[in-house]
């Protein structure tokens, strides 16, 4: 089938979307398509089964005149045009709501094939360990947001990371996530990995090699059991853990072990370098905490994420599309 080649730039109030012949519809904006958990919306999106033929499918086309397909791809791709349109101003309209200073920057597409990840020097590693990392190596300029142990169920951060269309995952530790795992299914769905914190939150390297894979293990269980996917990441409390610590994880089928390079509070940002600057790739952490834990609640933590993140120009890319 001959490939329709005018490209239609369209003006929007925090972007240019250009919507080229090569760049099907990602499959929420289809009709009658379902956006996956933790997918972000991005203008240049070209899974697979979206192209000409499945715009075509999707209005009816297939097998009609090439004049007739032409014009299918054309009102197709004017829809997914409209459509962009109206979610960035959703978004506009989210951030004067939740008060930032500038709507976040849409992460680039993630790349094709993910990067080698290799353990971060002065960090244990062997052969049949999952490596331990602090960030990402990329050159794009992308960091990632986590969110560990569960003990504040604040709903309005669901809502304001959804209507942001902002990623993030979760690291949950069962004895203070299990009183309402409902909200981390919602998290979920609304579009949040969901990630191993262990059990009970304990500083690994204190417990035998029984005890971490029990922390370590069980809780990938109930993950699996709670929210219906089995994570393939741990991150230790207090990033403390030891060779056992690794092993353990591995026998229990983790595949990384994510520390962080920044930590987020409602009223600072540390930063783990002298420049005080976020590089490509960085994985920020914070927590599920509230006023009783904080100087501040989530939302003013996630303010300050945002603000500071877009500022130095960066966006917020979903971790499991790089690791």
């Amino acid at each position: 089938m001959r490939r329709v080649r005018r490209c239609t730039a369209l003006g929007g109030a925090t972007m240019l979307a250009l919507v080229c012949s090569g760049a099907g519809l990602p499959p929420h904006l289809l009709p009658g398509g379902a956006r996956s958990p933790g997918t972000p919306v991005t203008a240049d999106a070209n899974p697979p089964g979206t192209g000409d033929s499945a715009l075509l499918a999707s209005v009816g086309f297939l097998g009609a005149p090439r004049h007739g397909q032409a014009r299918a791809v054309a009102e197709a791709r004017a829809a997914y045009a409209e459509r962009l349109e109206k979610a960035e101003a959703r978004r506009v309209a989210a951030a004067k709501r939740w008060g930032l200073r500038r709507v976040p920057l849409r992460a680039p597409a993630p790349p094709e094939k993910k990067p080698k990840l290799t353990t971060e020097p002065g960090h244990i590693s062997g052969a049949g360990l999952p490596p331990v990392i602090v960030s990402v190596p990329t050159d794009k300029k992308v960091v990632f947001l986590t969110i560990d142990d569960g003990s504040e169920k604040d709903p309005r951060m669901l809502e304001m990371l959804r209507e942001l269309d902002v990623p993030y995952s979760s690291f949950l530790a069962d004895y203070v996530a299990r009183d309402d795992y409902g909200y981390f299914r919602k998290a979920h769905r609304y579009g949040s990995a969901i990630q191993n914190h262990s059990v009970n939150h304990r500083e690994m390297p204190k417990l035998t090699y029984a005890q971490q894979r029990t922390e370590i293990c069980r809780q990938q269980d109930t993950l699996e059991k709670e929210i219906g996917e089995r994570p393939e990441m741990f991150r230790p409390p207090y990033g403390a853990y030891d060779r056992d610590t690794l092993r353990a994880a591995a026998s229990c089928g983790v595949r990384v072990v994510p520390l962080w390079a920044e930590e987020a509070f409602p009223d600072r940002i540390a930063y783990g370098r002298a420049d005080r600057k976020f590089h490509p790739g960085d994985i920020i952490l914070t927590h599920f905490r509230g006023k009783e834990e904080w100087d501040g609640d989530m939302i003013g933590m996630l303010r300050r994420v945002l603000n500071t993140v877009t500022e130095q120009g960066f966006a917020i890319a979903r971790l499991e599309d790089y690791v």
